[in-house]
């Protein structure tokens, strides 16, 4: 890509945060009111995104770089290659596509931004030189030690940050957002890829298989109280309360019981706290989901966390352990593919479903281009 074409496909238009607005493409929606507002110079288009406010394309990105797994999954649902680099590629679990024909992705392929002991450095975003970064600054100079606002100007210089933390609700620096759910960031991203057909397609999917649940989903009643917990290995656990962020869809759909929020123990995003068997033992939830292991298949989960528990003079006494009741309890990042395969899996784990609540092959068939 020339510098030439890199001034002109990276333009940015910043209203100090101010959301106002939404999007209009020019030649797919008329420049009416379309319920968002937005705006069209041209061939460039607008799209809103809070925190960041209003972000101008000149035209839609072809290269990017992206916070998690969240957003590298909504672009390939959107039919884009994968990111560049995510702060933590091992955490984006790629194995999930082996769910859905004719889609993949090697994980191998993309760079972590973050090292362990440097966090993020600056200037490996001058040596991607993507077209957007779909990252919460916010995200940046909250979460890592190094980052002020002039960095993320010198960033944007680059090109446009285009990101919220969609994935937790919990922590301080973002308590003010505008929150969105999952399908809302996802329309988002689609605007900006200029791929809102697919969008609108996996939105048609989604209905569909939320109206699935409906039907596996017993009385309220009759629905289990899990917990959500990762374990350190020590036997002790971070507690993970269920809240409105984006992690935590699947078992919002399916209407479980929070036994940890029916308790005084308080959130791992906000406390930094753990827990111990003493206090499971007080709370004994009937199933206990674990987070942390998706890169490993039950069969290996079952032979270390679950061997482990068995093996605790404590552990051993939980309701959940003793009826072979504890599950990996799904990713911290999901984005519209792969919520549809853990919310499968997580139906299954709860409810016993054994019947296949979405169509692989619509979705591989969106992804495509052939639906």
């Amino acid at each position: 890509m020339t510098d030439e074409r890199n001034r002109t496909r990276r333009t940015v238009l910043r209203t100090g945060g101010v959301i106002a607005g939404g999007i209009a493409l020019a030649g797919c929606i008329s420049g009416g009111d379309d319920g968002g507002g937005g705006s069209t110079d041209g061939d460039s288009y607008a799209v809103t995104m809070p925190p960041v406010g209003d972000v101008e394309f000149e035209s839609a990105p072809e290269t990017w770089v992206a916070n998690n797994g969240s957003w590298a999954d909504m672009g390939v649902a959107l039919g884009q290659d994968p990111p560049e680099a995510l702060w933590m590629p091992s955490r984006y679990h790629t194995h999930y596509y082996d769910e859905i024909p004719d889609v993949g992705v090697d994980g191998e392929s993309i760079d972590a931004l973050y090292e362990d002991g440097a966090g993020v450095d600056k200037e490996k975003f001058y040596d991607y030189e993507a077209d957007v970064h779909v990252i919460d600054p916010n995200f940046l100079q909250n979460r890592y030690d190094g980052w002020d606002e002039s960095d993320v100007d010198d960033v944007e210089q680059i090109a446009p940050f285009f990101g919220n933390s969609i994935f937790s609700r919990e922590y301080e620096w973002h308590d003010d957002y505008e929150y969105l759910t999952l399908y809302e960031a996802f329309e988002k991203l689609s605007q900006v890829f200029q791929e809102e057909e697919r969008y609108d397609a996996f939105e048609s999917l989604h209905g569909e298989f939320q109206s699935a649940l409906e039907d596996v989903v017993p009385p309220e009643g009759d629905r289990p109280a899990v917990a959500i917990l990762w374990p350190n290995g020590d036997g002790t656990f971070l507690p993970y309360l269920i809240s409105e962020g984006t992690s935590f869809k699947q078992w919002r759909d399916l209407g479980v019981r929070d036994a940890l929020a029916e308790s005084d123990v308080d959130d791992f995003h906000s406390s930094r706290g753990q827990v111990d068997y003493e206090t499971l033992l007080e709370i004994d939830p009937e199933i206990i989901l674990c987070r942390g292991y998706e890169g490993s298949s039950a069969e290996e989960f079952r032979e270390t966390v679950v061997a482990d528990m068995e093996g605790d003079a404590a552990g051993s006494k939980l309701t959940a352990v003793q009826n072979d009741d504890v599950y990996r309890g799904g990713p911290l990042y999901q984005g519209p593919i792969t919520n549809l395969v853990v919310t499968q899996r997580a139906a299954e784990q709860v409810y016993d479903v054994d019947e296949r609540l979405f169509d692989p092959q619509a979705v591989s068939d969106i992804v495509n281009g052939d639906a």
